[in-house]
């Protein structure tokens, strides 16, 4: 896949429709840092490789705030 496309920029809608389910379904697993997503005003931005770990299975991801700490040396 080219890189371009990998690091494509979804909003919510275009999230939903690349793994075919629901927004409420959708919202649940941003919530449960199943997917990682950014909230940018009111919507999320996620990154199309982000979703493309979910559907291979690779979600077992740390939260942003611990990866954030340990990227500043502070955890």
């Amino acid at each position: 896949m080219p890189s371009d496309l990998k690091d494509a920029v979804m909003t919510t809608k275009e999230a939903c429709r690349y793994l075919r389910i629901s927004r409420p379904t959708y919202l649940k697993y941003l919530y449960a840092r199943r997917i990682r997503g950014v909230k940018v005003g009111k919507g999320w931005k996620v990154l199309r490789s982000e979703l493309d770990q979910f559907l291979k299975g690779d979600y077992s991801y740390r939260s942003y705030r611990s990866a954030l700490t340990d990227s500043r040396g502070m955890g």
